[in-house]
């Protein structure tokens, strides 16, 4: 027999999934180190093991590990945060000359990470909410730095100097 908390689990990372894959696909369009693949892995992978804290903090609480066993959601939330910060560490790369390049894919990363643990908690106006906040953060405020940081009228006054 199918168990209705089972495929809510499953519908749930599903959910996941779909969310950060828009984070990933925008991603993908820049290029970035860490696209689609790895934020859709990143999301399904915190709601699903949210997910899986739930039945398994309440089968702790119901056995004799009871007293055994100390179940703090805190903790599991922590080890998420440290394992997908160590992928993002992976994104991110020192260049000599044109200094750090990765910053914000690894911040999208944990942004996904939350995503997921949104979607787990079925916290889906905050998933979805953060999903579009990703977005315009990662697409609107970074052409609003390349129009401030790297003013194109500044450049072409140099070169016309030059």
């Amino acid at each position: 027999m199918i168990d209705i908390a089972e495929l809510e689990i499953l519908m749930n990372t599903a959910a996941a999934t779909i969310l950060c894959g828009f984070v990933g696909l925008e991603r993908e369009k820049k290029e970035k180190p860490a696209g689609l693949r790895t934020n859709m892995i990143v999301g399904s992978f915190s709601c699903l093991i949210v997910s899986l804290a739930i039945p398994l903090i309440d089968l702790i609480q119901n056995s004799e590990l009871k007293d055994a066993v100390d179940s703090d959601p805190i903790r599991m939330l922590q080890a998420l945060v440290v394992g997908i910060s160590f992928i993002g560490a992976g994104t991110i790369i020192k260049k000599k000359e044109e200094g750090v390049e990765g910053l914000t894919t690894a911040a999208t990363l944990l942004y996904c990470l939350g995503i997921g643990i949104s979607v787990a908690l079925e916290k889906f106006v905050i998933a979805v909410g953060i999903t579009i906040l990703i977005l315009l953060i990662n697409n609107v405020f970074g052409g609003v730095k390349k129009r401030i940081v790297n003013n194109p009228e500044e450049k072409l006054t140099t070169k016309k100097s030059s």
